[in-house]
């Protein structure tokens, strides 16, 4: 039924993507353990730091590049791992349509492990964008509040 070049090729390239979807997936939840790393240190340290240099020019740009860094990881690591759930169930039901429920099996493992990672990702990203949102929103009101007086 489905037998076009055209069918065959965009199956043999979604199959290809597997693998480095994965990986992509395993980079998103590292990058998310050394943001969550950078966040403590930004929560300590830095936006302390920050306030004192009273610069607000470079408070509001580092607060836009941490920002969107955390945004990338929200908006990016969910779509990844959608693709990991998605590419592995063609093959696994389609083995199941020929009665092999052991590649099923392993098809549907990798798409549930990957629609974890890639919602776990998903949300560090999303905590971090917020609480960096809001650390940085309440530096510059206290700067603006100390040129004010």
């Amino acid at each position: 039924m489905f037998s076009s070049i055209s069918v065959g090729l965009m199956h043999q390239i979604s199959s290809l993507l597997l693998e480095p979807v994965s990986w992509a997936l395993l980079f998103f939840i590292l990058f998310s353990i050394y943001e969550i790393g950078i966040t403590i240190g930004e929560r300590v340290f830095e936006i302390k730091r920050l306030i004192n240099t009273n610069d607000t020019q470079v408070v509001i740009n580092l607060a836009k590049r941490r920002i969107e860094r955390a945004d990338f990881i929200t908006r990016l690591a969910p779509m990844l791992g959608l693709m990991g759930t998605l590419i592995p169930l063609g093959p696994g039901l389609a083995a199941l349509g020929d009665g092999d429920v052991q590649i099923l099996s392993t098809a549907m493992s990798v798409a549930f492990d990957t629609t974890v990672l890639g919602l776990l990702a998903g949300m560090t990203g999303f905590v971090i964008a917020r609480l960096r949102r809001r650390w940085y929103d309440k530096a510059l009101n206290i700067m603006e509040a100390k040129d004010e007086k």
